[in-house]
């Protein structure tokens, strides 16, 4: 295979697996804000008001800020900046998972990936049994968290291609 052609396939793994993670998480904003729209149909009290802003205090800090800009996101961008660099045919076409950290990642982020998706599984489900307002008050933390992570996700990406260089470790088991 050419250099050139080489490039370009990196080019559209990297490309791939941002726009596939991000569609994701954009997805996932859109369903839940549609359930969260919903809770304003209901008779709200001054709890419902106030569990609503403690909730979204406590999901932006924990997994808008804690769990997306200083974990997932900056190393999903270097992963992104990874696959434009050395792509590879397997990690290419499964570039959005690549780059969420579900394979070719040390142990400890694997188990947290997997576990974390166990979990949001189970969490979704366990969601869909609670009535509105509570499922919305909860479901609007969730949007806050992840529309935060998405634009992390962003900034780090643009941060990570604009310098050319990696800004974070993607790891990577082996690359140093």
């Amino acid at each position: 295979m050419t250099d050139r052609r080489r490039l370009i396939l990196n080019a559209f793994a990297a490309i791939w697996g941002m726009t596939g993670l991000s569609g994701v998480l954009i997805f996932a904003i859109y369903r839940l804000g549609r359930i969260s729209l919903a809770a304003a149909e209901e008779d709200w009290h001054v709890w419902h008001w106030i569990t609503l802003i403690v909730n979204l205090l406590f999901m932006a800090y924990a997994e808008g800020y804690r769990g997306f800009q200083r974990r997932f996101s900056p190393r999903s961008a270097a992963r992104a900046f990874y696959l434009y660099r050395h792509g590879g045919l397997f990690n290419g076409l499964l570039a959005p998972l690549f780059c969420a950290g579900y394979f070719a990642a040390s142990r400890r982020t694997m188990l947290v990936i997997w576990i974390g998706t166990v979990a949001i599984v189970v969490l979704v489900l366990l969601l869909q049994q609670i009535e509105q307002p509570w499922r919305g008050i909860i479901d609007w933390g969730v949007v806050i968290g992840l529309t935060w992570g998405v634009l992390s996700f962003w900034v780090m990406l643009f941060q990570t291609f604009s310098a050319g260089r990696y800004q974070y470790s993607p790891d990577i088991p082996g690359h140093a």
